[in-house]
């Protein structure tokens, strides 16, 4: 047999493309399936960005772009970040990449070593842990607590970090839980990270947009004091419907100090990917400076089945959710219906035809929750929702 090294051996999976491919392989036996597990939008890429794609492969844009983006690009990311946050921002600092993971690879692979610690979100998504097991840092969880509407806890968070941390991770809007950090906790968060100006933070903001209820995303942008050590994931997939085109950006420290992180980046993409596809790109900046209509009447689908999710969520028997401030992803309670999660989530797509995911796919602490992604239309939502009941009544405790 081949050896490999022992770091592939660490590494883990995204239940979710499991899921969805046990999913579609059951479909097509015709079965009927509600897939409330994969994390996209259901909705198609606005036309007016195809067309951008189009357009741009007719007009010859077939080639290499460079390693870090196309300027045109990465300035639209600029003007969208000044727009989203008010904080201007160099396009020498921003980088373009085949999605949001490279980010995290990047990051992690840069400050992730054995004797290092990496903090990351628990329940969270679920490629932070894996990436950090495979640099052979020691991966140490931050709790995302339910009783405090899944935000982290800035006491608790700077209680975690030692003279071995490297690296904090943080999401808000979260996956897999849908909870927002309130500004106050993040300002606290900031104020702590005074005493730990080693530690680098990789700020997770790929669904920046997508709040509800008033709620408003605080970007780490806004804090000028941990800027040059901030690195910011962003990106296309969830705001624009653009999943499959595998559009992502980072923003990173351009100080005199830190500037070098982004030519390690530039470097591992030279090496890596090499760059982002030209069609794609343009695309982008169609995203970014076209109308946003379609992205209003998304997000008010959204807020309606969020609405529907929960209220049925809490009719099931044994079942209890906290409404989720952004993201479309609502993390129910289970613990009472008796059954293990994955046990429960298994057992749903299998008996009921109900595709989600099992709370610790996303962490140690995930036992006890599942989640379920409601971007997917109320129809389905309300035939699914049926069938947890009538499995629930059936089965209320694993035998």
């Amino acid at each position: 047999m081949l050896q490999t090294i022992a770091a592939f051996d660490r590494l883990g999976e995204e239940n979710a493309f499991a899921v969805l491919a046990r999913a579609t392989a059951l479909a097509q036996q015709g079965r009927d399936i509600v897939n409330l597990g994969i994390g996209q939008p259901d909705f198609r890429t606005p036309e007016h960005i195809v067309e951008a794609a189009i357009k741009a492969l007719r007009d010859g844009h077939h080639g290499y772009t460079p390693a870090n983006g196309l300027l045109a690009t990465r300035e639209a990311v600029v003007r969208r970040t000044l727009a989203m946050t008010g904080v201007e921002v160099s396009p020498e600092s921003v980088m373009i990449l085949p999605g949001g993971k490279p980010t995290m690879f990047a990051a992690i692979m840069m400050f992730g070593e054995p004797g290092a610690d990496i903090l990351y979100p628990d329940p969270g998504f679920p490629i932070y842990r894996s990436m950090i097991e495979f640099t052979g840092a020691t991966p140490i969880p931050v709790p995302m607590r339910e009783a405090n509407g899944f935000a982290f806890s800035a006491e608790e968070t700077l209680a975690l970090i030692t003279p071995r941390t490297r690296l904090l991770i943080l999401n808000s809007p979260a996956n897999p839980t849908g909870g927002v950090t309130p500004r106050a906790e993040i300002e606290k968060l900031v104020a702590g990270l005074a005493a730990h100006p080693n530690v680098a933070i990789l700020s997770d903001e790929i669904y920046d947009v997508m709040t509800y209820d008033g709620e408003k995303h605080c970007s780490l942008l806004q804090f000028p004091e941990i800027r040059d050590r901030l690195i910011v994931l962003n990106g296309w997939s969830k705001t624009w419907a653009m999943t499959g085109w595998r559009m992502g950006w980072s923003i990173w420290p351009n100080s005199a100090e830190s500037n070098h992180l982004y030519d390690k980046v530039r470097k591992l993409a030279v090496n890596c990917w090499s760059c982002v596809n030209a069609p794609s790109q343009y695309a982008g900046i169609a995203a970014i400076d076209g109308p946003q209509d379609e992205v209003d009447n998304m997000m008010r689908a959204f807020d309606r089945r969020r609405k529907v999710v929960v209220e049925g969520l809490n009719l099931l028997p044994g079942v209890s959710c906290i409404t989720p401030k952004g993201a479309f992803y609502a993390f129910p309670n289970i613990s009472a219906t008796g059954w293990k999660a994955k046990k429960l989530a298994s057992a749903l797509l299998d008996e009921a035809g109900v595709a989600l995911i099992g709370g610790p796919d996303f962490g140690v602490l995930g036992e006890g929750y599942v989640r379920l992604s409601y971007a997917n239309s109320e129809e389905n939502i309300l035939r699914a929702l049926d069938r947890m009941a009538d499995f629930l009544k059936a089965r209320p405790a694993a035998a």
